[in-house]
This record gives C-alpha cells, structure tokens and sequence, in this order.
C-alpha cells in the first residue's frame, strides 16, 4: 500500500509489462506498477448525519480516518462543532487485493488532549460492483458500546480494475515517466528535513531516466523512443531551471529554509482572566491556559480557587508565515484525579494587528463565561540565518567589525534583550550509528538555541556525513545552551535519533574547531559517533549580567514529564544529600555544645561570643564573599576539591532504557484512567523532589565556581551589597524596599513579578545539569581517517 500523495501521481498509472521496472536515483519507493490483481479505489467522503457529541457544549470537532489493514491511506479535514459535517473531499487510493475491508474511524479532535472516538465501519471491497460508481451509507457503531447509536456516513466509492491491455505504449511510457518527472521536481524544490537541491547533481537528476529508458527500450520497442526525447527534454529544462535558481545567491537563510526560519516574534502577556466559569463544587475553579500557534504551545501555571485568576505570564512564539497565523486559547479548569474541565475558548488572529506596537487585547471566551486579557507585541525577526561555509559573517571583515561594535560596553543600553551573537559551523561527522537495515543512515543535524531551531540538509547513504553549513543567532540569555542533535531520515516514520550533544554558551572557545562525542538522548553517556563543530561567541558582558536577574527564557517544545521509577529514586537521592548537608551541620554544632572535643568547643565558644558582640549586617554578604574567594583561591591552585557525582552518573544511565519507549496511541484508556489519579500524584512528587535538590546544588554550584561567571557576578553583587549595608542604616534600606514593593504596580501596572535571586540561581546548574554539559573526549581510534592512516602504513 502506498501513502496518499504518491498514490495521487501514480494513479493514471496502466499495466505496461508483466517485468518490474527498478528506477537508480535518490527515492527508494517502488514505482506502482499495476498488475491484474491492482485495483484503483476512489472515495469521495460526502458528509455524516447526526454524529456523537464528545464535547461540552454539545457538539464534536469529526474527522475521519481511513484503513486498510492497519495503515491508514486517508485523513479527512476536522470540521469544528458540527454533528452534520459536510466534507465532500476525494481521494484516489491502489489496492492490492480486496481480501482487505477498507475501515472508516471517526473521531472527535480535542486540543491539548487524546481525541475521542465516535464510532466505525467497515466496508467490503469485494462487494462492489466494478466500473460502477456506488454510494454508500454506514452506521457507525462503537464495539464496546454496540446499542448506541452514534450517526452514519455517507461516501461514493468507484472501483476499478487496473489492467492496461486497452491502452497503447505510448501513453502507458509517457504516464510512467511524467510520475517520475514530478517525484524529481518535487525532489529538487525539497526545503526542509530532505538535502538542499543544491546538492543533486545531473548523474542524480538523470539517473533515473536512464534506467528506465533501457527497461522501456528493451520490453516495448522503438515505439518508445518519441516520448522518452521528450521527457529528458523536460528533465534538461526542470535541472537547468532549479541550477539558475540556485546561483542566484549562496544565502539560505531567506530562499531555501522558509519551512524553519521565523520571521517575527510574538511576544505574548497572559495578564488575567474575568469572571470565569465556575467548575468545582465548591463555586470555583482551578484555571490555568493553553497556547498555540501551529506546532508551538504554552501551558500557563495553575492559579488556585479563583475565578479571577491574575497570570502576569510572559512567553514567546516565533512566527513562520508572512501574513500571520491564528493563536489558539483555551481556558482549562485543573482536576486531580480526571480529566481537566473545558471552560472555553478564544483566538488571535495575528495578521489583523500591525507590528512594533503593543495591543492591549479582552477576548470573550466561547462555549463558557468570562474574560481573558492579553497583551500581544509583534515585532521583526532577529538575525537567525543558514548559509554556506563559504558565506561567513565573521569571516567579512566589515560584518565583524559591526557585530562588534554592535556588542560593545559602549552600547550597554541599546537593546537591552540583544545580549549577544553566536555562529555555529556544523562541518561534518564520523563514525554515525547504522539506522537502516542496508548498514548506512541518512544523517541531517539540528541545532537548537532556546526555540531558535535550524536545520542542515540530509546527506544520504553516507555514516561520515560533510554538511559544512553555518548558523548564526540571536543570543538572548549567555546561561543558554546550544544543542545539536543528529538524525536519521526516515520517509515513512519520524526521524530517528543518532546523538546529541549539549554546549553551554560559557564554555565556548571562540574560533576552535572540536571534535564532540555525541552522547545519548538523555546526554548522559555516549554513543556511537563524533561531530566536528566550530563556535564563534561574541556577547555584551554588562547586558548579560542584567538578564541574568530576570526569568528564563521558557521553551515551548519539551516533552512532558513522565512517571519514572529511576527518576522518582534519583531525585530523592538528591534531595537526601542536601538534607544531609544540614543534619551534618546541626550534628557538628550539637558535638560543640556537648564538648565532644574540648579543644573544638572552647575554639567555637570564644568565636560565638566574638561573632555576636561584634556582629553587623553587612558581614552576612561579606562572609559568603569570603567563602567565594576562598573555594576560588583553593581553584587556581589546583586544589579543587569538587567533586562529581558518580552516583547521579549511574543512575543517569540507568534510567535510559525506560525514557527510550516511545508513547502510542491507544483507544484503551480504561486501565490508565485507573490509575491516572496515582501517576500524577507521583509524578507531582517526584518533580518536587528535583526542584528542592535542585535549589540546593545550585546555591552549592555558585560557591563552587562551577560557572565562573555567575561566580563573579556574586562577587560583584556580594560586594556592592556589603557597601550598602555598611554604610546605609538598615531602617532605610528596609523603607526603600517597601516603598517599591508598594508602588510596583502603580508605576508598572502589566509587571511581571520575579525574584532576582531566583532568577540569578535558575542559571547556575544543577549537578545533573553538569554531568549533561560535560564534554567527552573523542576516542582516536573511532576517526575513519585515522583508521586509512594507519592501514596505509
């Protein structure tokens, strides 16, 4: 069985010869041939009558899938609240046999959620009349539900047999390799996930149509000559057409990567919610918000026991269309135990607001009550381009001048989100893992900062792929961390994992070519292979302390956190070391008042008293300022006394195997709902478990000069905060920070509110968070040109 979109170019398709035809070139799909035993199966999906309602308020959103076997051959488009859809959408499908009843699915699409199901059918194609177009009227029914009465469907259906003894040779050559010009164009104007045209030469453009002129020569005859001229002709006029195109220019950024470069940002406020409807029993409602433009989404914070809910959330998306998009919101009331409550809906439509200016929006909720109030800025794109090696930024001499010059302590003010510039040159790999079953993989190479997300092209067949593409970002946040992850292709399936690697943007040495060993999915081993970086940082220090007291950055594709014995064992470990820390501490003080040790004790009582007579606030930052120095000075020493965590290590890559299941869709949710409620509660603990150990290994993390800039960050403030109190009388640093706490939302009524302190430590990472960024060092003997060095000696 074949997908839709080629079925749709193959279906003029006639028998030709009874010999298969084997076409050279870049797709590995066989060309369709018919046999006497192919049939051409045309549905056209009329409409539904008096479907299921799913949703609350009384309706559904159906859409249909089509089956035969277990592959589905066809999804129709979602019709939003209707119980009386009308689709009236066609789609040709080849079948093989008609031992195979073809299976009609309805579904009900939920945003954010699993869809539900309305019911199915099934049709026998062995029933139908040939050559004869039939319409059909099914009843859906629900297998577990049998007496329900859930609607019909109403569909036309033609089958025809595909035996070709009516047509001539001519036109069955000339169908055959009109389907094969379309599948080489398609293949030369490819722009994301698949190799840039750039890289297809004539042999690759070509290959195909010699091929199958030697099979069409050999079966058929001089009569094939005529049509295969004009079909090279045709191939000549498309290759010379997509090569004019691309000399045109060596950037990317703008033709040839429109699929994944964004062209504006969407900087959205949650700000509150108005008299929303009430969920709970008890009057009120938990609510909290989703978000969605096109494959980003957003999930708000869950506000408790009001209907007034007051966010003051802000996020970004990144828009891809020139025109705009449409933002979908959804209003949610949160239940534990079951399934979360609708309480409405509401969109954006993003090509109705004018750019570089801030819309303050009061968007009504449909299917419920209340109010929600945004604020929605949209604004140009950043600089986030791909090009060539050849085109290099900061190889110009002009374009680094101005990139310096745009970053320098001079510019401290000017654009205070633009901390930085980073270039990424992802030159090439060695020594990939073998994906397909033929020994070789498919590789392309994602790199990924924050949600800036680009993409190289795919290099087939080959396990040391040469991409040699350059990327240049915006950087927003210095404590950021640059990921570039390797992939195979696969044509029917996602993409399938081949390494990773994670670069903090601190630990870059400019302008130094390296040699990455690409780890694991969760960074915490590695695994087979060597990618060949060169990283180019150029940032404003002073602009980048200041983000640093402000919060991160949220990205909006992460996988949802899941259920993980390891994990839940591992973060309780972590909390436990922590805690331990403290119970050591107080066991010490208590072995001092019970004079333990005469010595310790008589030491510590002259230094209480000592302490105490003497004590002034400003020693409480001078004495962390001292700890700083002192862990600093016993650094540059070389008597470091950090040390890594073996054990987070092995329970890293003990957890590894569990995370590497995929989830799958499943219409059978009795037993999981079953124990949804003991999940999330487990989940919801485990989470806290690695904040709390978090919190803690990033307050020792900052002492540790595990990150020498936060570290004298510290220092500076630490310093500056001692002045402050030595100096000033602690009564008027108290009223000035009343009086701003007070005046905040008088003098910035849209604020957001944050913790500097926390926010300064959501930088530092946490000890999981190193042993992920810790570079491996690349094993000699894996570089395929080491290997030819040392067999040629």
């Amino acid at each position: 069985m074949l997908d839709s979109c080629k079925l749709k170019s193959a279906c003029n398709l006639p028998f030709i010869c009874n010999k298969k035809i084997n076409t050279a070139g870049t797709s590995n799909a066989e060309v369709p041939l018919a046999d006497p035993g192919m049939y051409q199966l045309d549905i056209t999906l009329r409409r539904g009558q008096s479907l299921a309602a799913r949703d609350r308020g009384g309706t559904s959103d159906p859409y249909v899938k089509f089956k035969i076997g277990r592959k589905e051959v066809f999804r129709s488009k979602i019709i939003h609240k209707n119980l009386n859809p009308v689709w009236e959408e066609k789609a040709c499908i080849l079948v093989d046999h008609l031992r195979e009843p073809l299976y009609i699915k309805v579904f009900d699409y939920d945003f954010g959620l699993q869809d539900d199901f309305m019911g199915s059918a099934f049709l026998d194609l062995a029933q139908l009349e040939l050559n004869r177009p039939t319409d059909v009227t099914l009843t859906l029914k629900d297998p577990h539900y049998p007496d329900h009465d859930l609607g019909i469907i109403l569909l036309s259906v033609i089958l025809t047999p595909k035996e070709g003894e009516s047509r001539d040779v001519q036109s069955s050559i000339h169908s055959f390799l009109h389907w094969r010009i379309c599948e080489i164009k398609t293949m030369l104007m490819r722009k994301s996930w698949k190799r840039s045209s750039k890289e297809l030469s004539e042999n690759e453009v070509f290959g195909s149509y010699f091929s199958v002129k030697s099979v069409f020569l050999r079966t058929c005859g001089r009569p094939a000559l005529p049509v295969l001229g004009f079909c090279r002709a045709e191939l000549q006029s498309s290759y010379c057409q997509n090569a004019q195109f691309q000399t045109q220019s060596l950037r990317l950024s703008d033709l040839h990567r429109k699929s994944h470069l964004w062209r504006g940002i969407v900087s959205i406020t949650l700000i509150e919610g108005r008299d929303l409807k009430a969920m709970d029993s008890n009057g009120l409602s938990d609510p909290y918000v989703k978000f969605r433009l096109g494959h980003q989404k957003y999930k708000s914070k869950i506000m408790p026991k009001t209907l007034n809910p007051q966010w003051r959330e802000q996020f970004d998306f990144h828009l891809y269309e020139e025109r705009g998009g449409i933002i979908d919101i959804t209003a949610w009331d949160k239940d534990a135990g079951k399934r979360d409550d609708f309480i409405g809906r509401c969109q954006v439509d993003l090509s109705a607001l004018s750019r570089e200016q801030t819309h303050k929006l009061e968007l009504q909720l449909e299917e419920g009550e209340g109010h929600l109030v945004l604020l929605v800025t949209l604004t140009a794109s950043a600089t986030v381009s791909i090009s060539d090696l050849s085109v290099n930024s900061l190889e110009d001499q002009k374009e680094r001048e101005e990139i310096l010059k745009r970053y320098s302590p001079l510019r401290i003010f000017h654009n205070l989100k633009d901390v930085g510039f980073l270039q990424v040159k992802v030159i090439r790999a060695e020594g990939l893992m073998a994906a397909d079953v033929t020994g070789k993989s498919d590789p392309f190479c994602v790199v990924e900062l924050n949600n800036d997300r680009l993409l190289t092209h795919t290099v087939y067949k080959n396990l040391n792929p040469e991409w040699n593409k350059v990327f240049t970002f915006n950087i927003k946040d210095i404590h950021s961390v640059l990921e570039v992850t390797v992939y195979d292709e696969d044509r029917d399936r996602s993409a399938d994992f081949l390494g990773k690697v994670a670069i903090p943007l601190l630990s870059i040495q400019n302008g130094e070519q390296k040699a990455y060993v690409l780890k694991n999915k969760q960074l915490t081993g590695p695994t087979k292979g060597v990618i060949y970086l060169e990283i180019d940082v150029i940032f404003n220090a002073v602009k980048a302390s200041l983000r640093t007291l402000i919060p991160k950055e949220q990205k909006y594709i992460e996988e949802e956190n899941r259920l993980s014995k390891q994990l839940l064992l591992r973060n309780f470990i972590r909390m436990k070391r922590c805690v331990m820390v403290l119970v050591n501490a107080a066991y010490y003080v208590n072995s001092c008042f019970d004079w333990d040790s005469p010595p310790r004790s008589l030491a510590a009582f002259v230094l209480f008293l000592f302490v105490v007579w003497n004590f002034e606030l400003y020693m409480i930052p001078l004495v962390l300022l001292l700890l700083l120095t002192w862990n600093y000075f016993l650094i540059i020493s070389g008597k470091d006394n950090r040390q890594r965590d073996t054990v987070v290590e092995d329970m890293l890559e003990d957890e590894e195997e569990e995370d590497d299941k995929d989830d799958k869709d499943s219409e059978k949710k009795g037993f999981i709902n079953k124990i949804y409620a003991i999940q999330e509660v487990c989940v919801s603990v485990q989470n806290i478990l690695d904040e709390v150990a978090s919190f803690g290994e990033r307050i020792k993390n900052t002492f540790n000069w595990t990150v020498p800039f936060l570290s004298w960050l510290a220092i500076v403030a630490l310093c500056v905060l001692t002045v402050i109190l030595y100096c000033i009388p602690l009564r008027y640093i108290v009223l000035v920070w009343g009086i701003n706490k007070f005046t905040k939302k008088l003098r910035s009524p849209y604020a957001i509110d944050n913790n500097e302190l926390l926010d300064f430590l959501s930088r530092v990472p946490s000890d999981v968070q190193v042993v992920q960024y810790q570079e491996l060092k690349p094993d000699p003997s894996h570089s395929p040109y080491k290997r030819k060095k040392n067999n040629l000696g």
